[in-house]
């Protein structure tokens, strides 16, 4: 089989890469080289030459061509932008959803030749196959399970990829990393966004969106505890980079029209915490999903799962967490929908309610 496999310079892709090459497959390596790594390279150091270095090492290892695509353009017009718009109405954006969506299963898509059969990535994520569709499922290793960032593709997407290390833990991929003696055996994962590389969220932020002060109002007493640079730099739930004594604070309130972010101390963490909000814009992998269905949620990649139902009332649809609550739901946040290990697809939180009206 013919495959194209997105090589990252990371271990996971690495180890991706080895078991299809070992398996007796056709494969090339892909690199995609992305808007920001170029432009805004100043503002701190670019990972591309050193994934590239990693990425021609494990090619050169077992003679597999490697070929670099550059999709910078297509990069920033639906990622990049999308984040930007996102922090400038006060959202919590999910970048890494829409790379996923757009980019790496989207123009790349289009941008290969058509002989290949296959796209395969080193996502922690598996592929469940049946005769008509496939269906999106949980990876054995919770913590490190990427059905969250995958949750917006489409049936037409899905057919074509494949996870070669969706079967494995991450301890395990390290340890066929060493196996097989790859470049990248001992490389540390990366962190954060997707598209930031090094790159610090906040100077990227402050070189997009600028800075605007404006007041800290502690919620209960609304007297004045300090000062921010722009609310788009704080989300619902935050802890750190306040700037605050006296703590901890968690930022619990934004008024975006007046560029004010409110903090809490005396509330618990519980009696700060949703159990319900409503959501928009969904996503169905395969089948929309009844909204009486019993069903479980993540409302941010991690091992985290809610029960939940799915509801519709006169102001949309709501999701009601039935056991727990959870203290860091935001508009702009993805909820994303299970069924015992299968991932159903997503919808976009955008109106957090009160507990009082739950």
């Amino acid at each position: 089989m013919k495959i194209a496999v997105l090589l990252s310079g990371g271990v996971d892709s690495s180890v991706a890469l080895t078991l299809l090459h070992l398996a007796g497959h056709d494969v090339t390596a892909f690199y995609i080289k992305i808007w920001l790594e170029d432009e805004l390279s100043f503002l701190g150091q670019c990972p591309w030459e050193e994934d590239l270095k990693y990425a021609r090492a494990v090619c050169s290892q077992w003679n597999i061509p490697l070929e670099i695509v550059s999709l910078q353009r297509e990069y920033y017009q639906n990622v990049v932008a999308y984040a930007l718009e996102e922090l400038k109405r006060g959202h919590t954006p999910s970048p890494d959803i829409f790379c996923n969506l757009h980019i790496k299963f989207g123009t790349f898509y289009e941008r290969i030749d058509p002989s290949f059969v296959k796209v395969a990535s080193g996502h922690y994520a598996r592929i469940q196959e049946h005769d008509d569709h496939v269906l999106l499922q949980t990876c054995p290793d919770q913590v490190k399970d990427q059905t969250y960032f995958l949750s917006h593709l489409c049936q037409k997407q899905m057919q074509r990829i494949l996870f070669p290390i969706g079967e494995f833990t991450k301890p395990q991929v390290r340890e066929l990393a060493t196996k097989y003696n790859l470049a990248t055996k001992d490389r540390k994962d990366s962190q954060g966004i997707c598209f930031l590389g090094k790159i610090k969220y906040n100077v990227f932020i402050k070189h997009h969106l600028g800075e605007k002060k404006g007041p800290i109002i502690e919620k209960e007493t609304q007297k004045k505890l300090g000062e921010h640079h722009g609310y788009w730099y704080h989300t619902i739930g935050q802890r750190e980079g306040l700037g605050l004594s006296g703590g901890p604070w968690y930022v619990v309130a934004k008024d975006i029209a007046n560029n004010i972010i409110y903090v809490s101390r005396q509330f618990e963490k519980t009696q700060r915490a949703q159990d319900s909000f409503y959501v928009a814009d969904f996503n169905w992998i395969y089948q929309p999903l009844s909204e009486t269905a019993n069903l479980r949620v993540k409302v941010r990649h991690g091992p985290q799962f809610y029960e939940a139902k799915l509801v519709q009332d006169n102001l949309g649809h709501r999701v009601i967490l039935t056991k727990e609550k959870d203290a860091g739901i935001a508009p702009g946040q993805f909820t994303v929908f299970y069924q015992d290990d299968i991932c159903l697809g997503c919808a976009k939180i955008v109106e957090p309610m009160d507990n009082s009206n739950a």
